[in-house]
Order: structure tokens, then C-alpha cells, then sequence
């Protein structure tokens, strides 16, 4: 599939009488020569995805088919079940993203509400026992969610504050967009909406981890606006900021929403990743500061157009700083993250659009840096030695051996009723 991207993309090219500005770096006999391709795809880097999700919901209970919205709800264990829950289980996570790929570590990343179900914060913690049972001790971390906009703000930051003191969190997760009745902006640059983001970030800055990954772009899959998902408040808010790190998710790409050529510093109305880049550079925030820009789904959808995905990939490198973009896949949302591992291991800007754009050649040292040791180095962790090598079939055994996890939660009608009020109804697919 590579060979042939690369292929198209050159005679498409040869079309307009240019050449391509990315392509993938495979040959023929890697198509038909099983030792070649696997020279081609395969690596033994560091992967830390920061971006990784599962459902913790139990199958023999009728629930909500949100889940059906992703790609991977067809999977085969879904269509089977005739319910796309199956696909998004604690065992089907190990197994995509660790025994399917060569995933070494991972993050398990909040959802946009508490209301919902399945990925709370004891779901991660019953994730990252499964790992410890399967022998990769301390390879799965865990954000917490943020959601000082759903309700009254001071319930919501003693809720932080209580998550901190229980759980041994990574990050804060935060999405500003959703509520749309109650998005807000880091910066509270817009009066009509609540003023409520340097609160929030002092809140942070309290009570720690200072690392905040807020989801910004993608916004037709959470339901938002590209305006409400908009990074315009990142630059302003990283500027005022200085000791608080900024980890954009989805770097605010917009499938299909523009911002997939050039940067051009004069475009009054930017879009995509340039939204970012533009709110950095009018407050002042260098590259390589403390403003990341992560690829968690952003990867997914431009990897299939090698022009898109080297104008995207080589702005955020170069704007935003070689040292801060970060792996993230969004799975288990798109199933095993193999393939978006083995496209930018192969994945090459051409010496023209290095020229011509500034864009940086991605080196085996600039990927290393990219699949997992600038994550390491935001996170301060230690590099494993080795990947975490896990056997599916162990996977299906603990499974069968554990309890399914407890959610604490309302145990009673009026409970429900007032956790449902206090959180404006909670989210809007």
C-alpha cells in the first residue's frame, strides 16, 4: 500500500509538473519479498503512544452504541457479537495495541465527559492491572479528566484534587469545546463565555502533574465546531504560562478542514495546524518551549496523502519545535496502530520541500525522537530496555480470570438525577 501511495502520489505530481513532497520509502521487491518488507516496516524503536483509549463496559448488559461512530467498530468481533462494544474491550486494547503492534508504551487518555460510560478513572486503573498481570509493569499511564466547565467550578476543581490524590495520574485531560453551552477558552479571551481558564491552570499548577493535553481540532468527531475546537488560545495561554506545558491532541488538524499546505505567516484566516503555529507565534512562544503538538488521529488521516502529510508533519517540526511533537494514534478508536507506525517509519519529506519550505528530513534520530523519547522526556520516565512482548492468547486467559471492574457511581435514581444536573446533561454526540 505504501509502494503504491508513493507511486500515485508521483504521478499525480508529474501531472502539475512538480514533484511530490512526501513520500514513503519502499521499492518493489519489497511487495513481493517477504524478508524486504519486513526490513522496510520494521523498527525497535521507543513507542510511547500518548493518545490510546479503550471501553470498559460490560457485553452482557445492554449499553450505548457511541463506540459505533469510530472505524473500528467493524471489527470482526463486533459484527460478530452484532455489538460494537466487543471491539473496544480491555482485551481487544492489549491485543491491538501491544500484541498487534509494536507499541512499548502507552497513555490512557480521558473522554470528553464523565457521563460517558466506560473509561473512568477506575477503568484505566483496571487496564493498567491487566498490564501489570501480563508482565509490562508500569507501561500503561493514566491522564486524569478535567472538567472544570461541566457544573459549578469549585465542586469541579475539588473533584481534580480528589483524582489527584487517588490515582497516580500522568496528565490532565481536558476537551474545552464540549459542553458547547459551557466551552471556554484558556486564555478567556471571549467575555461571553466563562471565565474560568486561568482559574483552571492555577488549579493545575497547584495540584500538579503541570503537564495539560487539551483536545484541539478534529472537532466534527466530538460533536463541536471548528471554532469552538480552535488552538487560538494555546499561544496566549502558553505565553502567560511559562511553567505549565501545553500538549495540543490532534495538533488542530481538521480532516479536510484546510491548513494542509504551506504556512503562509500573512493568511488572515488560518486553518488547521496553522491555527496553532499562527496563536504561538503572535504570543511570542518560541519552538521547543512549552507548547506540543501530538498526532493522535492527525497521523490517521493524512498519512494517505503524502503532499498533506509532509506539509502537516514538517510545520509542526518546524514551528512548533522537533523536540515537541509527540506519537499518539488516537486507538483503539482505528484499531491496531501498526499501520500508522510502519507509514512513518517509511514516511520521508523530499529534499524539495526541505528546500523550498524549511521543513527538516526525518532521520531515523528525528523519528526515534517523535515515536517515544520526546514523550519520555515531558513525562520523565526511563526508556525500557526491551517492548512489552505480550502473547494474545494470555490476553484471552487473565481476562477470563479477573473480576469484572468496579465503577463507583450513584447507586440511586435521585443520585443519578443530581450528578445528571450538575454536569448540564453531560455529552452530546
Amino acid at each position: 500500500m505504501f509502494f503504491f501511495l508513493a507511486a500515485c502520489s508521483k504521478e499525480e505530481a508529474a501531472t502539475r509538473g512538480t514533484t511530490p513532497g512526501g513520500t514513503y520509502a519502499v521499492d518493489s521487491s519489497t511487495t513481493i519479498d517477504p524478508e524486504a518488507a519486513v526490513e522496510a516496516l520494521g523498527g525497535k524503536e521507543f513507542v510511547f503512544d500518548v493518545q490510546t483509549h479503550y471501553v470498559n463496559q460490560d457485553l452482557a448488559q445492554p449499553g450505548g452504541d457511541w463506540t459505533s461512530q469510530f472505524p473500528w467498530a467493524a471489527c470482526p468481533a463486533g459484527v460478530e457479537a452484532g455489538d460494537t462494544r466487543a471491539c473496544f474491550t480491555v482485551d481487544a486494547y492489549f491485543r491491538e495495541v501491544f500484541a498487534r503492534s509494536d507499541t512499548t508504551m502507552a497513555i490512557l487518555s480521558a473522554l470528553p465527559a464523565m457521563a460517558l460510560e466506560g473509561l473512568r478513572p477506575d477503568d484505566m486503573v483496571h487496564a493498567i492491572d491487566v498490564a501489570t498481570r501480563l508482565g509490562c509493569d508500569d507501561r500503561v499511564l493514566m491522564h486524569g479528566g478535567a472538567y472544570p466547565h461541566h457544573g459549578p467550578i469549585e465542586p469541579a476543581l475539588l473533584a481534580m484534587t480528589d483524582v489527584r490524590d487517588r490515582y497516580d495520574i500522568a496528565a490532565w485531560k481536558i476537551y474545552t469545546m464540549t459542553p458547547t453551552a459551557a466551552h471556554f477558552y484558556f486564555d478567556d479571551h471571549d467575555p461571553s463565555r466563562p471565565q474560568i481558564g486561568q482559574t483552571f491552570i492555577d488549579h493545575v499548577r497547584e495540584i500538579g502533574p503541570p503537564i495539560i493535553c487539551t483536545h484541539k481540532g478534529i472537532s466534527s468527531i466530538v460533536g463541536s465546531t471548528p471554532e469552538l475546537a480552535s488552538p487560538s488560545d494555546i499561544g496566549p495561554a502558553a505565553a502567560r504560562n511559562p511553567d505549565i506545558n501545553f500538549v495540543v491532541y490532534h495538533s488542530g488538524f481538521e480532516p479536510g478542514g484546510g491548513g494542509g499546505g504551506a504556512y503562509d505567516p500573512d493568511d488572515p484566516d488560518p486553518q488547521g495546524v496553522d491555527r496553532l503555529i499562527r496563536s504561538m507565534q503572535d504570543s511570542g512562544v518560541e519552538p521547543n518551549t512549552n507548547v506540543y503538538a501530538e498526532l493522535g488521529g492527525t497521523w490517521w488521516f493524512v498519512m494517505r496523502d503524502p503532499d498533506v502529510a509532509a506539509h502537516v508533519l514538517g510545520k509542526l517540526l518546524r514551528y512548533v519545535g522537533e523536540d515537541r511533537v509527540l506519537w499518539g494514534t488516537d486507538s483503539i478508536w482505528f484499531g491496531t496502530p501498526q499501520d500508522q507506525i510502519q507509514a512513518l517509519r517509511t514516511f520521508e519529506i523530499t529534499a524539495e520541500y526541505q528546500e523550498r519550505y524549511g521543513y527538516p528530513a526525518l532521520t531515523d534520530e528525528l523519528k526515534a525522537k517523535i515515536f517515544g523519547l520526546n514523550s519520555a522526556a515531558l513525562y520523565d520516565i526511563a526508556v525500557p530496555d526491551t517492548a512489552c512482548d505480550i502473547d494474545p492468547m494470555e490476553i484471552e486467559q487473565i481476562r477470563a480470570n479477573l473480576p469484572p471492574a468496579r465503577t463507583y457511581g450513584p447507586t440511586t435514581w435521585s443520585d443519578a438525577a443530581r450528578i445528571i444536573k450538575a454536569h448540564q446533561g453531560g455529552y452530546e454526540l
